[in-house]
């Protein structure tokens, strides 16, 4: 499956349960990236909007850059109340479509594993003004509660693309060092948590490219699975996914 193509059956399970973002990251990038109101931001890779609104509450002008149609329109309909602050572009990391020089920084929440990092570099270089900055950024789930080494486990027994490959490659040194190089970049991490009942956490889960989607082969036993870890696990009805939070923030020399 092509990775502009993998969350299309995944949409409506992505724009609800999956992570937003700590307030504090928008309030640390404003003032590392020395942003102000009314500049001009490229959300690439931005989904359905989910770090995307973050931006647009700091006041600032975003075009989000997304090459899956489904997505691309969730963006949309969530984003429509901020008007001409929010513009979506069918473009990808390698080939935006946004003008030379045009915007004062590059984000990718969540999306930039799925870029082939030297085409992404030179079009990224392209479309930044001079002295502008790249932002990438990840939400890490953590595996340091009962819980989520279950959740881990259950991945690993009934994902089997996961099985094979795990995670891609997030938050990866050995793939963010020469994508800035000659450069350097500043790295911080934020704590961050979802906190769900078992509809939220079936969700959750659903919202991943690589579990058994409903129909498949193996997507009911995942379920069943699902639901006796979070009986295991539950407080109160509930269960929080934690995550750290992890922004790179550069320029690109």
């Amino acid at each position: 499956m092509k990775s502009t193509e993998r969350f299309s059956n995944r949409v409506d399970d992505y724009a609800r349960w999956r992570p937003g973002y700590p307030a504090e990251l928008t309030t640390w990038l404003m003032a590392e990236c020395g942003l102000k109101a009314g500049d001009t931001v490229a959300d690439v890779g931005c989904g359905t909007g989910l770090f995307t609104r973050d931006l647009l509450l700091q006041n600032l002008l975003v075009r989000g850059v997304e090459p899956n149609a489904p997505m691309r329109h969730a963006a949309d309909d969530y984003l429509g109340d901020f008007g001409e602050a929010f513009s979506s572009h069918d473009g990808s990391s390698e080939a935006t479509g946004l003008p030379d020089a045009s915007v004062r920084l590059v984000t990718a929440a969540q999306a930039f594993h799925w870029f082939r990092p030297a085409p992404t570099r030179a079009e990224f270089a392209r479309i930044l003004a001079p002295g502008g900055y790249v932002a990438l950024i990840w939400n890490v789930r953590r595996e340091d509660t009962p819980f989520l080494r279950g959740y881990e486990a259950l991945l690993r027994d009934h994902a089997p693309e996961y099985a094979s490959s795990g995670v891609p490659a997030q938050a990866d040194l050995n793939v963010i060092r020469p994508f800035f190089a000659p450069s350097t970049f500043v790295e911080r991490s934020f704590p961050y948590s979802q906190n769900f009942d078992l509809v939220g956490i079936r969700g959750r889960l659903l919202s991943s490219s690589y579990a058994p989607a409903a129909g498949t082969p193996g997507h009911e036993p995942m379920l069943a699975d699902l639901d006796r870890l979070f009986e295991a696990q539950q407080r109160n009805g509930r269960v929080a996914f934690d995550y750290d939070t992890r922004a790179f923030v550069g320029r690109l020399g």
